[in-house]
């Protein structure tokens, strides 16, 4: 299959698991799944670019493995937190300003907007997969995934430790600063982008992997610029009693000891 035809395979794979989750939040009234399918999608991306595509298997096979253990981990992580709690308050916001035709608006916003983000984000995979040439693989894919694996351990442990943080019931309306969240304000939006990044050095070992550098930039903008750390602290900002503090001594996105009080 040609490296056009490996895109848009993926995009019809894309397209299909978001309508269908889609349809499953209309059944359920609770849009918020999407978020739990978010890391599923990059997952079946990535299953189905590997079974269209005659590549360089064992390229391929990295950045199916990669993609799939941060995927698979994302979505548990999310679906063992949101489960049972009800829509997340941003789309019952969105519900109650759209009215009857939330629908179609969750559709178009939501569902196919995020599966438009996750198509180009997942370019890493898409392209890395498409050459059969080996190219330098051995130095990039000993690079790409120490990369991803620095961000799998932020991501993992920064989400272990806010868990513990939350349950219990004295830390209620306090800002987390402990741990890896006392050396960045988001210690799991930085490793999603080690992760993507570290993605995308296992795809650039051939081209036309060096071409889908727009994926992990695309990221990095989410992360840092709209629907990520941006977005996040302004409301922790309103409901978080001493975060300006916690801004002023802790890092936003890298890494770095905090600044003394």
């Amino acid at each position: 299959m040609s490296t056009a035809g490996a895109l848009g395979t993926a995009a019809l794979a894309i397209l299909a698991v978001m309508v269908i989750t889609w349809v499953i939040s209309l059944l359920v009234r609770d849009a918020s799944i999407v978020d739990i399918v978010w890391g599923l999608g990059f997952v079946v991306t990535a299953w189905v670019t590997r079974v269209a595509v005659d590549g360089y298997q064992a390229r391929q096979n990295v950045l199916v493995i990669l993609t799939t253990v941060w995927g698979v981990r994302l979505s548990l992580y999310l679906a063992r937190r949101n489960l049972g709690h009800g829509e997340d308050y941003r789309y019952q916001s969105m519900r109650r300003r759209a009215g009857s035709s939330f629908a179609v608006k969750s559709l178009v916003t939501v569902f196919l907007l995020q599966g438009a983000v996750m198509w180009i984000v997942s370019l890493p995979v898409q392209l890395g997969q498409s050459s059969d040439d080996k190219g330098a693989f051995a130095v990039f894919v000993v690079v790409g995934t120490f990369v991803w694996a620095v961000g799998m351990f932020f991501e993992t442990v920064g989400d272990w430790q806010l868990t513990r943080f939350k349950a219990d019931p004295s830390n209620a309306g306090t800002v987390m600063d402990r741990g890896l969240w006392s050396w960045t304000r988001h210690p799991n939006y930085f490793g999603d982008f080690c992760v993507w990044w570290g993605i995308f050095i296992v795809a650039a070992s051939a081209w036309p992997g060096p071409i889908s550098v727009i994926g992990p930039v695309v990221m990095t903008v989410m992360l840092t610029r709209v629907s990520g750390k941006a977005l996040l602290e302004r409301g922790l900002k309103k409901r978080r009693e001493g975060y300006d503090a916690y801004i002023a001594r802790t890092s936003g996105f890298f890494p770095r000891p905090p600044r003394s009080a």
